[in-house]
């Protein structure tokens, strides 16, 4: 969306050194969460007006990159350059860690000029309150219990959006998961650009600051010392059947996920 200003500059971005509040370092979850429910009953009541428009995504998403940053996590984004000079819709492909993607990646992405939605699963249209702002973005949505049903569903709505001008973002797990299992990555990220022509980009992270819960799963426990990554590969047209970029996303994914987890024990 060209109307938007990035939170960051250039094609980088790490969180620069500041001082984290008393309570914010006692109590990260606590503090962090606080902040969200009030980013997000804010979009929900404009949703429900109607006045829930990109701009108000990006800046709820923008927020939550400073709630998290506040609390003491760290951020680092590579790959931005990729996404430059894109001058159509396309379709981000990458591994579903936890929640903070879903929050974080239209601040990422759209200040790159893209309209952006998501293929989710029903449960997150299904949230009070969080709900309203998910349906206002027109999310392409699969129930996550027939693999058909799903495929047909992208394959139509997905198209859809895209001849819309609306570029989406797919992680073809059936479920978050810290540890990447490329058998259990499917390919229907892949199908859809085969069937519309989008350009495919490949997107790795590793978001386990944000961890899962027992009681609720997407809302578990902030750890602000496990740095937060998002790299960006280089944009490819997907030729023939797609098993070649399938498997560039695969390695892409566990390359960047193996030297961040490195780093992390050194």
């Amino acid at each position: 969306m060209k109307n938007i200003k990035a939170f960051y500059q250039g094609t980088e971005y790490r969180t620069p050194q500041r001082q984290i509040g008393l309570l914010a370092r006692l109590f990260p979850t606590l503090m962090f969460y606080i902040k969200v429910i009030a980013i997000v009953g804010k979009g929900s009541w404009a949703a429900k007006r109607g006045h829930y428009d990109s701009l108000g995504w990006y800046g709820s998403s923008a927020a939550t990159v400073r709630a998290l940053e506040e609390t003491g996590c760290h951020l680092e984004i590579t790959g931005l350059e990729h996404l430059q000079g894109i001058d159509r819709p396309c379709i981000f492909i990458g591994n579903h860690m936890s929640t903070l993607e879903t929050f974080v990646l239209p601040s990422l992405i759209m200040p790159q000029g893209f309209d952006l939605t998501y293929v989710i699963k029903r449960s997150l249209v299904d949230y009070p309150v969080f709900g309203d702002v998910v349906k206002s973005r027109d999310p392409v949505v699969v129930d996550r219990v027939n693999p058909r049903d799903d495929l047909k569903v992208v394959m139509e709505e997905g198209a859809r959006r895209l001849e819309q001008g609306r570029s989406l973002v797919i992680f073809p797990q059936h479920t978050r998961t810290v540890d990447f299992d490329p058998k259990q990555f499917n390919s229907i990220g892949i199908k859809l650009a085969q069937r519309t022509g989008a350009i495919v980009v490949p997107v790795a992270l590793l978001t386990w600051a944000w961890s899962s819960g027992k009681a609720l799963k997407d809302f578990g426990p902030i750890v602000p010392s496990r740095t937060i990554h998002f790299a960006f590969g280089e944009p490819m047209e997907v030729c023939g059947k797609g098993h070649e970029e399938q498997q560039r996303i695969v390695d892409f994914i566990q390359g960047h996920l193996q030297r961040w987890r490195s780093e992390s024990e050194s």
